[in-house]
């Protein structure tokens, strides 16, 4: 069974969610919570397995909030939720640990299937948001200079490294496999390997962990 806390400061948007997920017969709604200090507080309290989150919240947003549970509850996934497209409060939230996002009008049977999806460990975004992602990263302001690249790299194989280089570019499983001629199994597993190697949640933390470390520079291409 999935557990499940509601965070949104719109009662009505609550109910709806609430109705959705209770269709489920593998989830249930255990919390909620109308800003992002009570989601953070809900959130140890109740240990919920996912967290739908809206962004723009009062008294703590949701990228914040994000970030709060993230550290505190690891095991947590957050689902961020939200009324716009990929922008920079989305953006924002993916590097606070959010495992993905929806837009609040999806209909019911994605959104339930988000949260499967999330529960389960991965990610939530297309290989085509992935892009969106690097382009966004791309029109930070550069940082200073990367200290060099992290220790953890080095045990990574010669292929896993080339499998990060392509998974940061926004590459799919399958053109992964198709580049390196590979089958879609291995490429699986490569990912797999990447993530524990790295200490990382999914996928898309490895694209913001590349291009954050310098593994991968701003405007390479594929």
């Amino acid at each position: 069974m999935t557990s499940v806390l509601l965070a949104d400061d719109q009662a009505l948007v609550r109910v709806g969610l609430r109705k959705i997920l209770e269709n489920e017969p593998d989830t249930t709604v255990v919390a909620e919570a109308g800003n992002g200090e009570e989601a953070v507080a809900a959130a140890a309290r109740y240990r919920p397995d996912v967290v739908l989150m809206d962004i723009r919240m009062p008294v703590l947003d949701g990228i914040e909030a994000t970030r709060r549970i993230v550290r505190d509850r690891p095991a947590t996934r957050v689902l961020v939720l939200t009324t716009f497209g990929l922008d920079t409060y989305v953006y924002d939230a993916l590097r606070s640990g959010a495992s993905g996002f929806m837009l609040k009008d999806a209909p019911p049977e994605e959104i339930a299937a988000a949260v499967r999806i999330v529960a389960s460990g991965e990610a939530l975004l297309a290989p085509a948001v992935t892009r969106a992602v690097i382009e966004e990263f791309a029109r930070q302001p550069p940082a200073a200079e990367p200290p060099g690249p992290p220790p953890a790299l080095a045990e990574l194989t010669p292929r896993e490294r080339e499998v990060l280089d392509l998974l940061a570019r926004g590459l799919s499983n399958p053109e992964i496999c198709e580049r390196l001629v590979i089958s879609e199994a291995t490429a699986k597993t490569h990912v797999a390997r990447i993530l524990q190697k790295l200490d990382l949640r999914d996928r898309v933390q490895a694209v913001i962990y590349a291009y954050e470390t310098g593994v991968v520079a701003p405007g390479s291409t594929a």
